[in-house]
């Protein structure tokens, strides 16, 4: 997500299976897409081995949203959470520690 955007609406991680995600993805080009696979990969880590939590923003097809969640485990297509809760990865802006 672009500085100077839109602050995203901050979510709980349990209304995430009621929100509609389209198929399109929300980043444009290569370089913003391997920083978010990597960004992904050691939030898997964190959320796994240290029980951390990360923010990820995302859209549905409403708005942008922010969450604070451990992230469990990625498949090719999803951001899997507790309670097998998932955000599709094309509507993932960012995903990073804190």
């Amino acid at each position: 997500m672009e500085p100077g955007v839109v602050s995203p609406i901050v979510v709980e991680k349990e209304s995430i299976s009621e929100f509609h995600f389209p198929k399109t993805e929300v980043l444009s080009n290569a370089d913003e897409k391997k920083i978010r696979s990597l960004a992904m990969q050691r939030a898997v880590k964190l959320g796994n081995n240290q029980k951390r939590k990360v923010k990820i923003i995302f859209e549905d097809d409403q708005s942008i949203k922010k969450v604070e969640t451990t992230v469990w485990a990625i498949t090719e297509k999803n951001v899997l959470l507790k309670r097998g809760v998932a955000i599709p990865i094309n509507r993932i802006h960012q995903v990073s520690a804190y």
